[in-house]
């Protein structure tokens, strides 16, 4: 079992078309600009966003803080930008949150893509390569995802990636201001021996 935190170095991942990034301060401005872009099209998905949501000043505090969870082996937020426009912008981002070892070796996973890039497989190609990070490198065990019983796309997206549909959950979280039931879902490490 490996049993490490994630380092700022791991990164960039490469897929075929992406390259996945750890969270940097001096990545704000693309930040805010994806949040601004894609306001609209996630806010039926995500929690209700506080003000500021989509500056600059907002992102340099949350990057910074998202930097700190890194080194400090909690979290591991990644924005994907394309391969063949690096200094492009941001069009997709995924977090594993809530990361917990010992006995557990697991954490959650959320995503979101930019509403310009949907249904062309950028986040099935991203998630695979951030979950083979997750299992291949830092050792997880088990890693989960949950979304609305409404949400198609995810449900497809995880289905294609080896998730298991693992129940329902009443009132999970609070999405666009209401308690929502949520489908859970978990993708168990296949290499690692029971």
């Amino acid at each position: 079992m490996i049993d490490r935190a994630p380092y700022p170095a791991d990164f960039p991942l490469v897929t075929e078309r992406l390259l996945l990034a750890a969270s940097d301060p001096t990545d704000a401005a693309a930040h805010a600009d994806y949040h601004r872009r894609n306001r609209a099209h996630l806010a039926a998905t995500s929690p209700l966003r506080p003000d500021g949501w989509t500056t600059e000043q907002y992102w340099r505090v949350a990057l910074a803080r998202e930097r700190d969870e890194l080194r400090a082996g909690s979290d591991i937020a990644l924005s994907m930008r394309l391969r063949a426009d690096p200094d492009g912008p941001i069009v997709g981002m995924c977090k594993f949150s809530n990361l917990v070892r010992g006995a557990f070796q697991a954490c959650h996973l959320g995503y979101s893509l930019d509403h310009a890039h949907t249904g062309q497989g950028y986040m099935t190609e991203a998630l695979d390569a951030a979950i083979r990070y997750a299992f291949d490198t830092l050792g997880l065990h088990r890693v989960m995802a949950n979304h609305l019983p409404e949400n198609e796309a995810s449900a497809r997206v995880l289905a294609r990636l080896g998730f298991e549909r693992e129940g329902q959950a009443r009132a999970y979280l609070k999405i666009a201001g209401r308690w929502r039931d949520h489908v859970l879902n978990a993708k168990i490490n296949p290499a690692l021996p029971d």
